[in-house]
C-alpha cells in the first residue's frame, strides 16, 4: 500500500517513447486508486493501458511525474505476452514461484488455477495460449500479492474458461482484500466484476471513480430533440426527430425525455466514441 489506504497513485505521470521527437504514450495522468478495489482499465488500442501497467510494475521509468505502487515483492504483474520460461514444466514453474517468494507463496491458490486442466509434467513451450494464461495467473495468485496488475489476462481463453477463472480471481481478491487493476477489451467481462473504473483516452485519464458513482452521475435519455443545457453531453445521436444522448447531469433532468441509468457498456462505449473524451 502506498499511503492512507491508497494502493496505486499517479501524479502528473507521463511516458514518452523515442526521445525528444518521439510519441507520448501517457501524459499528465493523475489518479489515486483505493486499496481493495477491483479496477477496470479501459481504453482503445494505443491509449496507454499497457504502458501504465508496466510503469506500475516498475518495468519502465516515467519520463515525467511519478507513480507510487507497493514494493515489487508485494505486487504481481501478468503481461499480455505471458512471458514464461519455455523449457520449464508446469510443476517446475510453480516451484520457481514458490522459491522466489519465500514466506508469501500460497500453493493452494496456485493449484486452484491449474486444477486438473494441465499436466504438471508438460513443458511450457508445448502449452496453448490459454494454458499459458492459466500458468501465469497461477503464479500471480500464488504470490499472494497486495496488488495484481493484469494486462488483458483472459484474451487467450475460451468463454467457459474465462468465466471460471474470472470467478476464481474475483473470489480470491474479495477473500484477501487484494487490489486488482485489469485491462480488457471485453466490456461484458468487466461488468459485475469491477467496482472502480479508469478510462484512458489519448494517453490521459478521462474517467476515474467508483463504477456505481459514475453510472449514477450519468443519464441515458431518449425523446424529441431539445436543449440539454446545462448538462455535459458525452454523446448524442439524432434520428429524424428522435434524440438519444448520454449526459453527465448538472442538476435535475427537465424535459419530455425518457431517462434511464446507463449500463457500464453504455457508459464506456459513449466515452470511447467521443474523440476528445468528455470531462472526467
Amino acid at each position: 500500500m502506498t499511503r492512507d489506504g491508497i494502493a496505486l497513485e499517479a501524479d502528473l505521470l507521463g511516458k514518452k517513447y523515442g526521445g525528444r521527437s518521439g510519441r507520448w504514450a501517457l501524459r499528465e495522468c493523475e489518479f489515486a486508486l483505493p486499496a481493495g478495489r477491483v479496477c477496470a482499465l479501459v481504453g482503445p488500442n494505443g491509449a496507454g493501458k499497457s504502458t501504465l501497467l508496466a510503469l506500475a510494475a516498475g518495468l519502465v521509468r516515467p519520463t515525467e511525474g511519478a507513480i507510487r505502487a507497493p514494493a515489487r515483492e508485494q505486487l504481481a504483474y501478468v503481461a499480455q505476452e505471458k512471458p514464461l520460461h519455455p523449457r520449464l514444466t508446469v510443476a517446475d514453474t510453480l516451484r520457481m514461484g514458490r522459491e522466489l517468494n519465500p514466506g508469501r507463496w500460497n500453493e493452494d491458490a496456485a493449484r486452484r488455477v491449474i486444477a486438473d486442466e494441465l499436466d504438471p509434467r508438460a513443458l511450457v513451450h508445448h502449452l496453448s495460449g490459454g494454458q499459458r494464461t492459466r500458468v501465469a495467473l497461477a503464479l500471480a495468485l500464488g504470490k499472494r500479492a497486495e496488488l495484481l496488475l493484469l494486462d488483458e489476462p483472459m484474451a487467450d481463453l475460451d468463454p467457459l474458461a474465462r468465466h471460471q477463472l474470472m470467478g476464481l480471481l474475483m473470489a480470491d481478491a474479495a477473500e484477501h482484500g487484494t487490489t486488482v487493476v485489469m485491462s480488457s477489451h471485453i466490456l461484458t467481462e468487466l461488468e459485475g466484476a469491477c467496482d472502480h473504473l479508469l478510462l484512458l483516452h489519448g494517453g490521459r485519464i478521462r474517467l476515474d471513480g467508483p463504477v456505481d458513482e459514475l453510472l449514477s452521475a450519468h443519464t441515458l435519455l431518449r425523446g424529441p430533440v431539445g436543449d440539454l443545457a446545462p448538462h455535459t453531453v458525452v454523446e448524442s445521436r439524432t434520428t429524424g426527430r428522435q434524440l438519444t444522448a448520454l449526459i453527465r447531469r448538472q442538476g435535475p433532468v427537465e424535459g419530455p425525455w425518457e431517462t434511464t441509468e446507463p449500463s457500464l457498456e453504455d457508459l464506456l462505449l459513449a466515452h470511447l466514441r467521443t474523440t476528445e473524451g468528455a470531462p472526467a
